[in-house]
């Protein structure tokens, strides 16, 4: 019987196998509590009000009117939960601040009372209910947009039937939230918010034949979706708050004590701080316009070459500094210099310096990852003019691009490709025919806003 050779690949396909079926559920799982979204631990940590404020909600509803996408002919299922109202409720209860009455089955609630009223009456029991609770402000809103596919991408490789993929979706949810006031029907404040929610997918395969007549086939991946309803969990747990504070701000309730308000505050003013200096464009995607800003210095690390008449060059590593400073939206100016080695083999080997100025385009200034490219100027020189040339400078027109990430607006990583056509030729001793010797390396390092 034939048998496959346990090659490296053969095991790794085993392994991926082995994954997926460790992914299937193999029995079913307990009931567990609920989860909070990610803002609720705020939430519950606001300060006590001075009164609880007595609110009703009668239905906080989709609005959206929209239904869950499908490739297979058409399907009713919405796309949000038609639950918001309890959501709601749960997140005024957690707060802290309101005292939530029922509104939404309002008809049950007098239903039950005059069964209530009439048993009493016909065993001729005495009293009468309490009055019914009105509230003091209507809490309105509703689930006003979903958005899908608002950001949609993906990647993969595959070579010799082997790889990987991977793609993800972005939708997002949008709340709206106001408080009235049932005295005279005044809008007291009104605040919205919005969630994302991202569906990623991941999948690796194999489809290849090992030997005559005989084919390899495996796969194995996963699809993570964030569930919808969570989504809109964190986004009415964030409005409840935001309407709270905001409310405070502008005397519509007070807290109990100050002093523990100031420092929610404070804490609450940080946050929003950052979100007016990094603001969220309308596809939920952060810009920031001082990312790329002012004065910056970087320090790289390079590897690279030079193509010229000889056919086995060199390749090494050096080291370059970069100071660059942006003079407008995504404009900068860079003056570069490094240093490192150039030689063929067993021909001649000499150490270099480069110096060039460059004139930098940012695709995505304002966000945290943005491509760039650049051309510029500049001059390459030995420490001293070896023996086979008869120059030991060289000037040079060059071109760059690559990836910039920003960390912060002050740190920031790089990681591009910089090209030089050398004016001159004859950097390594020869000089013939029409296109002149080049110069590349690549470089990765960090830069430093001052």
């Amino acid at each position: 019987m034939y048998k496959i050779p346990p090659t490296p690949l053969f095991l790794c396909l085993l392994l991926l196998a082995g994954c997926a079926s460790s992914l299937q559920p193999l029995e079913t799982e307990r009931v567990k509590p609920g989860i909070n979204s990610k803002v609720h631990e705020s939430l519950t940590r606001m300060p006590a009000p001075q009164e609880k404020v007595v609110a009703a909600v009668y239905r906080f509803r989709d609005q959206t009117g929209q239904y869950k996408p499908t490739n297979r002919g058409a399907s009713w299922s919405t796309a949000v939960t038609q639950g918001a109202t309890s959501i709601l409720i749960k997140s005024m209860e957690d707060s802290g601040w309101f005292t939530p009455i029922e509104r939404e089955g309002i008809s049950n609630l007098l239903n039950e009372r005059e069964i209530i009223s009439k048993t009493r009456q016909q065993n001729n029991q005495s009293g009468k209910l309490p009055p019914l609770l009105f509230g003091g402000v209507l809490l309105e809103g509703g689930i006003i947009g979903y958005d899908t596919n608002v950001i949609t991408g993906g990647g993969g490789v595959r070579f010799l039937g082997t790889g990987g993929s991977g793609q993800f979706r972005k939708d997002q949810v949008t709340i709206y939230l106001r408080a009235v006031s049932t005295q005279n029907g005044r809008i007291l404040k009104t605040v919205h918010t919005t969630k994302s929610i991202i569906s990623q997918e991941l999948e690796s395969g194999a489809f290849r034949y090992v030997d005559t007549n005989r084919l390899l086939e495996a796969e194995a991946g996963f699809t993570y979706n964030e569930p919808p309803v969570m989504a809109v969990t964190e986004a009415i747990d964030e409005a409840v708050k935001t309407l709270v504070v905001e409310g405070v701000e502008e005397g519509i309730w007070s807290p109990e004590n100050r002093t523990q308000y100031q420092q929610y505050r404070k804490d609450f003013e940080q946050v929003k701080e950052w979100k007016e200096r990094a603001e969220t464009n309308y596809f939920g995607m952060i810009q920031n316009s001082k990312l790329r800003s002012g004065f910056h210095l970087s320090t790289n690390l390079i590897f690279g070459s030079h193509i010229g008449s000889y056919p086995v060059s060199e390749k090494t590593a050096g080291i370059a500094l970069q100071a660059e400073y942006f003079f407008g939206p995504g404009k900068s100016l860079k003056l570069n210099g490094h240093r490192s080695q150039i030689g063929a083999q067993d021909v001649f080997s000499e150490p270099y310096t480069n110096i060039d100025l460059t004139l930098n385009k940012y695709l995505a200034p304002d966000f945290s990852l943005s491509p760039y490219i650049g051309l510029g100027g500049g001059i390459l020189m030995y420490d001293q003019q070896p023996d086979f040339t008869d120059r030991a400078f060289f000037p040079s027109a060059n071109a760059e691009a690559g990836l910039d990430y920003r960390l912060s607006d002050n740190v920031g990583l790089r990681l591009g490709f910089n090209y030089r056509y050398l004016i001159e030729d004859g950097i390594d001793g020869v000089s013939r025919g029409s296109i002149h010797d080049q110069q590349w390396n690549i470089s990765t390092g960090v830069s430093i806003g001052l």
